[in-house]
């Protein structure tokens, strides 16, 4: 039989879009308000989500005191309260959009979840806006 065991976890950040190769017009053009050169920050919601099948053994897919060790670890004392194109090296070339960030978020934390079961990130950026990740799709 197969679950999906889910945590919830919450960080604050700042960013900027923007791409340093384009003009300031162009910018605003595509990421508006986004692009304030003084950043803007978010309160973040995130949702980290594996499916498996139920141990025999423990009855457990993945222990949740582990997934919240594993999440505190990899995502919150590397993203809380910071500055995610200043201060997170992940985002030194690339723009940190919700979909950027649920991504790296799957590669921070995918290598420590059982190969077997499937890994799913929802990182909400506003209570109305949100970005599901599941993983490289072939």
């Amino acid at each position: 039989m197969k679950a999906t065991v889910s945590r919830k976890a919450h960080f604050n950040a700042a960013h900027r879009l923007y791409r340093k190769d384009w003009d300031n017009a162009k910018n605003e053009a595509v990421f508006g308000k986004c692009n304030n050169p003084n950043f803007h920050g978010h309160n973040y919601e995130l949702i980290v989500s594996v499916t498996g099948e139920i141990s025999q053994e423990t009855g457990y897919v993945v222990d949740t005191k582990v997934l919240s060790d594993l999440i505190k670890i990899h995502v919150e004392d590397v993203l809380d309260h910071k500055n995610l194109n200043l201060d997170v090296p992940d985002f030194q070339n690339l723009i940190p959009t919700a979909e950027n960030i649920a991504v790296v978020i799957w590669h921070k934390l995918r290598p420590h979840i059982d190969i077997n079961c499937k890994l799913e990130i929802t990182l909400y950026e506003t209570p109305r806006n949100f970005v599901t990740f599941c993983g490289e799709q072939n």
